[in-house]
């Protein structure tokens, strides 16, 4: 049985992750490409912090004490579907009209030179938000980068975007690595929210994918039991998406927070399968993202949308998949400021059936006409 369920995790995970992606650089492409990715493709800037180990003029799995901070422009092609990320096969084959590219790169020598260019950036965009992602299970260092990039751009995010690359190993047979990495980067994680909010930032939103989730509520917890008010003081709301990440421990680290941060949202889906064989291997009926009883965390302030609806692939991303709850993700405050205000009367602002469990409150999402549920 147990073999059974390691093959099918696997299968899950290799079809969820696949293609793998590399950084394409314009400069690799011809002087006729590079020329069209420049000119018709959208620019993500991206800053990036990551405890991952430099090997030669990349970012390896290893594992680094020391941080290291870089800034990526990203093309986003004119042809981009929303939710999807484009990969070329290598620079020959790459086309400016489809793929994302890396329109430049620049890696700062010290967490001053950082903070200053994120204080620019700031400057530049005329806002003091920024959102800070952190990735998931079994990624690369290009794979967190572009997903972020589309990410943005998708959700027309108005704030700037700040990315942590925890030291994932970006294999599926890596799960343990990778989970010991999530822990060894909570860290780095938590100094680069600090850096963010020592950079000029008024309001920091957080946003953690999968196994990402988990390093976020270990980053926060300690952030919250050092009264580390630099960070906590201007955390603006909590994502987590597809939290792969054990029910008790999260109310655990709830309670060493001493509250969750708000607004707190968790996008699940009940059909997850990737954390559902996930929680067969962890021997727990449950990880956060699928869960199936609200119960189990009605005392805590959080807003639960259940995306099962709109499962793309094994149900672990949908988030960032689905054209559909991009839409939504992309006005979350005001919708979770709506259901929060409006509890007792429960105005139809989201198609979907609205559970209230003491604190907690359950959206189960349901598609509408008019809104795009796949790729």
């Amino acid at each position: 049985m147990m073999r059974r369920l390691v093959l099918a995790f696997l299968i899950l995970t290799f079809a969820a992750c696949s293609p793998r992606g590399t950084f394409v650089t314009v400069a690799e492409l011809s002087p006729e490409k590079a020329a069209a990715a420049m000119s018709e493709s959208k620019r993500e800037v991206v800053f990036v912090g990551t405890s991952r180990k430099p090997e030669g003029d990349a970012f390896g799995y290893g594992r680094s004490d020391a941080a290291s901070f870089l800034r990526y422009d990203i093309a986003v092609p004119p042809g981009h579907t929303p939710g999807e990320v484009t990969w070329p096969h290598n620079a020959r084959r790459a086309d400016p009209a489809t793929d994302f590219l890396t329109l430049a790169d620049v890696s700062y020598p010290d967490v001053a030179s950082f903070r200053g260019a994120l204080r620019e950036e700031m400057r530049r965009v005329g806002t003091r938000e920024v959102v800070v992602y952190v990735h998931g299970f079994n990624n690369t260092m290009a794979e967190s980068v572009y997903r972020v990039a589309q990410m943005h751009n998708d959700l027309k995010v108005p704030g700037v975007a700040v990315h942590y690359a925890w030291p994932s190993r970006g294999s599926a047979l890596a799960y343990v690595y990778d989970r010991d990495s999530a822990l060894f980067g909570r860290d780095a994680l938590e100094e680069l929210m600090a850096e963010v909010a020592r950079a000029g930032a008024e309001r920091i939103v957080v946003v953690g994918h999968s196994m990402g989730g988990a390093l976020v509520m270990e980053s926060l917890r300690q952030s919250a039991i050092r009264d580390d008010r630099l960070v906590t003081g201007r955390l603006g709301g909590v994502i987590l998406l597809s939290p792969d990440l054990d029910v008790d421990l999260f109310r655990s680290q709830a309670r060493g927070m001493g509250g969750l941060p708000q607004p707190f949202v968790i996008f699940g889906s009940s059909k997850d399968s990737v954390l559902n064989i996930s929680a067969k291997l962890s021997g727990a009926p449950d990880r956060l993202g699928n869960l199936k009883d609200l119960s189990v965390i009605e005392d805590l302030e959080v807003t639960y949308l259940d995306t099962a609806a709109f499962d793309v692939g094994g149900g672990h991303f949908n988030v960032g998949k689905s054209p559909a709850l991009i839409q939504i993700l992309g006005g979350i405050a005001t919708v979770d400021a709506a259901f929060r205000a409006e509890a007792a009367a429960r105005i139809g602002l989201l198609p979907g059936v609205v559970l209230t469990l003491r604190n907690a409150t359950g959206i189960i999402l349901a598609p509408v006409e008019g809104l795009a549920t796949q790729d």
